[in-house]
């Protein structure tokens, strides 16, 4: 009797292991950090086909209770895609809410004034192409406009527009996956 007691108990304890294990991991991939798969060339140099990238959650509050900043001109985040809330897209921010952006002769105007402060976002050349992005267009308060890095290859905010600020999901901070290209993104 004494041996069932204890068999009992080894697997009460390993089921519950198990259980807290992946409360914990679901409650770790909900509010702090996700692991993502980088699908297409869009943003490329920066990211890969295949790359396999960690996303901070809780940097921007809007799926954790915590905040620490407000996104900025040249972060590359994760969103919920404007047009289909079941896909999850990553480009660069490029625009804010209430500025004008402009692509003209493959550089970024933002209020007018060629932008010159952000090396992620200037040492690349930028088409202009698709409805927003051969006019200069206002981002609507509480929205960002973004780009890929590889503007030639990139469905973006120039194609459908804005990003709202409910849909970001965090920012893409570290690519873990091939081992070859481990480190920082930027």
């Amino acid at each position: 009797m004494e041996k069932i007691i204890k068999k009992k108990s080894i697997i009460r304890e390993w089921v519950e292991g198990i259980i807290i294990a992946f409360i914990i991991a679901m409650i770790i991939r909900t509010f702090v950090v996700q692991a993502f798969r980088i699908p297409t060339g869009s943003m490329h140099p920066t990211l890969k086909i295949g790359d396999r990238i960690l996303v901070t959650k809780f940097i921007y509050g809007n799926r954790s209770i915590l905040k620490l900043r407000e996104p900025r001109r040249g972060n590359i985040i994760v969103f919920v895609y404007p047009e289909d809330h079941k896909k999850d897209y990553i480009k660069r921010l490029v625009g804010l809410g209430g500025e004008k952006v402009l692509i003209k002769n493959g550089e970024i105007y933002i209020n007018g004034e060629r932008l010159r402060d952000s090396p992620s976002i200037t040492s690349r050349y930028y088409f202009s192409s698709g409805y927003h992005g051969t006019q200069e267009v206002t981002v609507p308060e509480g929205s960002f406009f973004v780009l890929g890095d590889n503007s030639a290859n990139s469905k973006d905010s120039r194609y459908w527009g804005f990003v709202p600020n409910k849909n970001l999901i965090g920012q893409a901070f570290f690519i873990y996956w091939p081992l070859t290209r481990l480190g920082p993104i930027y």
